[in-house]
């Protein structure tokens, strides 16, 4: 007797054995609800939902995220076209839809993106480590905190994912007794509330209390998303790639998605400096000889090269060859996104934070080719590896873009992390806590001691320079703590100014603040860290007018720590020219 069963039949007897895999949530015991604690709803990035594909007779399958067939189910049920008409994407699969699981209150389907793993992978691990968190702190699946999933095939402003919030958010008011919602986002999730925020800030005024966006691209990830639309991608390394979506497979999908074109760098958008797209081409001069040069393309160019490169790009389906180039359509969509999220303005009331990660080499220019193997076809950067010039960040967003959110802070806080990583980061965690003010007194946190700043009152969207430092704080006597005394909550502030009112040629700030050597208040030694920002129409005197800050301010903390030293002046030092 020969014994016959698919992959797809082992998998469905085997999940549900996973203690993890289960569908209906675990409320962590007691029913007992704190009556001051507000509902969350976590709201994830790109890549961050469970979807499965239904067919006609009501059959669901998990097609992303898969680790068993998953370049086939994916290439089969996943590729899709764009509509023009409705702004949507659809699959190739006339047969299918692509729905969202809506189990454990919309957590099931940002928790673990594959259900059906048995060893931990930190890749499919998405807010299930917030989530575990979040319920010793108190919260409960269903009550207090919920989830958001989403077909992020789609743009951020499709009009069936705002009905969907809408509904989602009153569903919360009223489940909780009238209490008003926090939201956590990640990532692309924060272009979504973004878009929410600006297309029906009436209901966002109504329903929301605060909503906090970690790492959300708001200017776009612009190194990262111009070689997904020339390459592809890859969301896993090393070995674990073979079980995974395959790099061209994956560009395929992204090339008809209008989420990845609205996270293109921002035309608009008054870069530090323009990331730019950069190729080694072959020229020939008038004498017939060839000529290598290095052509740069910024934000407002960049795309028409993109085309040109993928004009002759075709998909191949079921044996039949689809064109496949950049979509025009989907590149006015997207722009017309960003202009949307550009109107939003934050309702009074609602509190915004700013949550970012930092200390990672992150692209920001693109290049292709070399002075050794330039470019005779565009084309040819289809199969070619990208250079990265790199800047701060989380790896996949600059800083730069993820602190110009244009809206009204109560903090913008940096910490060193990367992307996907700052979800599962213990001073994260602590961040978090902290801003939804529950779970108690945390002993291992001094909101004093972090990065939180509020950059000053300015023109929109410009952040071109911040610098961060910690140094350690000495006695009068070298090897001596007896000179120094216990420092004080207090930040110091210095300011710098050239100019006058709103023609100013430079403004500067940076804040200092004395804390505790290390992550624990119990060990010895001082520290003062100082984080600054500045902007100007001249990059070095910039950047010399941010460094004389945050000298200013660092100075003027360290003497806050000394018995025998007078403080220049109780909290603020004004440097004007």
């Amino acid at each position: 007797m020969v014994l016959k069963i698919s992959v797809r039949e082992i998998v469905e007897r085997i999940e549900n054995l996973w203690p993890w895999h289960h569908k209906d949530g675990d409320d962590g015991g007691d029913d007992g609800v704190d009556s001051n604690m507000n509902p969350v709803l976590l709201v994830p990035g790109i890549g961050g939902s469970i979807l499965n594909a239904v067919d006609k007779k009501g059959h669901k399958e998990r097609v992303w995220v898969r680790l068993f067939e998953a370049d086939h189910e994916f290439r089969s049920k996943l590729f899709s076209y764009y509509d023009p008409v409705t702004g949507k994407t659809h699959s190739l699969d006339k047969n299918i839809t692509i729905e969202v699981p809506e189990d454990r209150f919309g957590l099931y389907s940002c928790d673990i993106l594959d259900p059906d793993v048995i060893v931990r992978l930190d890749t499919v691990y998405y807010f299930h480590d917030l989530i575990t968190q979040m319920k010793s702190w108190g919260y409960k699946e269903g009550k207090t905190l919920f989830g958001f999933g989403y077909d992020f095939r789609q743009s951020n402003r499709l009009g069936e994912t705002m009905d969907r919030m809408k509904v989602k958010l009153e569903t919360m008011y009223e489940a909780s007794g009238g209490r008003k919602v926090d939201i956590i986002t990640h990532s692309m999730g924060g272009l979504v509330v973004k878009s929410f925020l600006a297309l029906h800030p009436e209901v966002f005024e109504k329903y929301v209390n605060s909503w906090i966006a970690v790492t959300a691209p708001f200017q776009g990830a612009p190194g990262f998303i111009m070689d997904c639309l020339l390459t592809g991608v890859e969301f896993v390394k090393g070995w674990q790639r073979e079980l995974f979506v395959a790099k061209w497979s994956m560009h395929q999908l992204l090339i008809e998605c209008p989420s990845v074109y609205e996270l293109i760098a921002s035309p608009h958008f008054d870069w530090s400096e323009p990331p730019e797209l950069r190729l080694w081409r072959k020229q020939a001069e008038e004498n017939g000889k060839e000529n290598v040069k290095l052509e740069s393309f910024g934000p407002r160019e960049n795309l028409e090269v993109m085309m040109a490169a993928l004009e002759e790009n075709k998909l191949d389906y079921n044996g039949a060859k689809i064109p496949l180039p950049l979509n025009k359509d989907i590149v006015n969509w997207a722009l017309e996104t960003q202009r949307i999220m550009h109107t939003a303005k934050l309702p009074e009331g609602v509190k915004f934070y700013n949550l970012y990660g930092t200390s990672c080499e992150t692209p920001y220019h693109a290049c292709y080719g070399s002075n050794k193997t330039p470019l005779e076809e565009l084309a040819e950067i289809l199969n070619l590896e990208a250079e990265f010039s790199c800047v701060d960040g989380d790896g996949t967003v600059p800083v730069e873009s993820a602190m110009a959110d244009g809206l009204k802070a109560e903090a913008r806080v940096g910490i060193p992390a990367d992307h996907r990583g700052i979800l599962m980061d213990e001073h994260f965690f602590h961040v978090m806590k902290h801003w939804l003010r529950v779970g108690g007194v945390d002993p291992e946190y001094d909101p004093e001691t972090d990065y939180v700043m509020v950059p000053m009152s300015r023109r929109p969207f410009e952040f071109d320079s911040h610098k961060e430092e910690s140094v350690d704080v000495s006695g009068s006597e070298a090897g001596s703590e007896d000179s120094l005394k216990v420092p004080s909550k207090e930040v110091y502030i210095a300011t710098v100014e050239t100019g006058s009112g709103s023609s100013s040629d430079i403004r500067a700030e940076a804040h200092a603040q004395v804390h505790h050597k290390g992550d624990r208040i119990s060990e010895p030694g001082f520290q003062v860290s100082t984080i600054g920002v500045a902007e100007g129409l001249d990059k070095e005197e910039t950047k010399a007018a941010l460094d004389q800050v945050m000298a200013a301010a660092s100075e003027e903390a360290k003497a806050a720590t000394s018995k025998n030293k007078r403080i220049i002046s109780d909290k603020t030092c004004y440097l004007k020219h």
